[in-house]
């Protein structure tokens, strides 16, 4: 899918990018289709499509680009690496965001000036959600825009908030909201992506917070840690976790059962976060919150393709 943001700034950052899809699989392939990177004249690629010889080869052909093209490669007799499929890819010249219709991008790689009927068709598809694929059609590329589907708010930008953001920014179909009591609380570099919000009083906030929304609750402050416990459980979420020890989370319970909480919904909240198996250290925990959310959300699109 496409990133709009990601590209965004990309194309502010170098001005012209090549854009590397993987438009096709054949057998075996490193990653899968719609998977991409950006690669600028200088500097490294932003994003991957996987496997090394490949990436490499794919990287020095896109700075030399002088205009859009397909290319094919079989992995195992082309580049030797073993896992034998073949990979077709795109490589889309840019120096603007592309035109975006009905949430989908329609770039023309190598084929006729105008559209041919069988994209004309694809596009209808899309349109009327029947498929929203990506597909290389008649030497064109339709590709939809990525809508981030997983809102994960962070309340708190100490070290281990930081840690949180930086390792969970770069995921696919995550959108982060990140909040603090003051502008001075957070880097002077966000990821990019990440909607950064100073609120004096952050528990205000989380009552009007989307009650689908993945909550990661780490403030400086127990009060505000409490607050926002609060209120989250009277809003309702995905999933709510908190920073703490066993004995914070047992004060915590007390607390939040006088303030009319019932215990099982008090239970809802995850404390402490991540895998404290994995450890304290700020990393360790973000690596643990991570690799919940992506179980979290596995766990979902898996219940939402069964029930179609």
């Amino acid at each position: 899918m496409v990133e709009l943001d990601r590209l965004r700034a990309a194309l502010d950052r170098h001005g012209r990018i090549v854009r590397v899809v993987v438009a096709e699989i054949r057998g075996s392939a490193p990653r899968e289709v719609g998977a991409a990177m950006m690669v600028p004249v200088e500097g490294p690629a932003i994003g991957t499509i996987g496997g090394g010889a490949l990436e490499l080869e794919a990287t020095e052909a896109a700075r030399t680009l002088a205009s859009a093209r397909v290319g094919k490669r079989a992995l195992g007799p082309d580049l030797g690496q073993c896992c034998g499929g073949a990979v077709t890819l795109v490589y889309d010249l840019l120096d603007s965001v592309p035109e975006v219709t009905d949430g989908m991008v329609l770039r023309r790689i190598d084929g006729p000036e105008d559209p041919p009927l069988a994209v004309r068709r694809a596009l209808a598809e899309a349109r009327n959600g029947s498929d929203r694929s990506a597909r290389l059609i008649e030497g064109w590329w339709l590709e939809p825009v990525a809508q981030p589907e997983t809102d994960v708010w962070v309340w708190g930008a100490g070290h281990v908030g930081r840690a949180i953001v930086a390792t969970i920014a770069p995921l696919p179909d995550m959108a982060l909201i990140w909040v603090d009591t003051g502008p001075d609380r957070f880097p002077e570099t966000v990821p990019e992506g990440v909607t950064v919000i100073p609120a004096a009083q952050p528990e205000l906030l989380a009552a009007h917070a989307p009650q689908q929304a993945h909550h990661l609750v780490l403030t400086y402050s127990h009060a505000i840690d409490l607050a926002l416990c609060d209120a989250l459980l009277r809003r309702g979420f995905a999933s709510a976790g908190l920073i703490g020890s066993a004995s914070k989370w047992a004060r915590f319970r007390r607390r939040l059962a006088g303030m009319g909480h019932a215990p099982a919904r008090i239970d809802s909240i995850t404390c402490p976060i991540g895998d404290p198996s994995f450890g304290k250290h700020p990393q360790e925990i973000a690596v643990g919150v991570a690799a919940g959310l992506l179980r979290d959300t596995a766990r979902q699109d898996a219940k939402r393709d069964m029930t179609g």
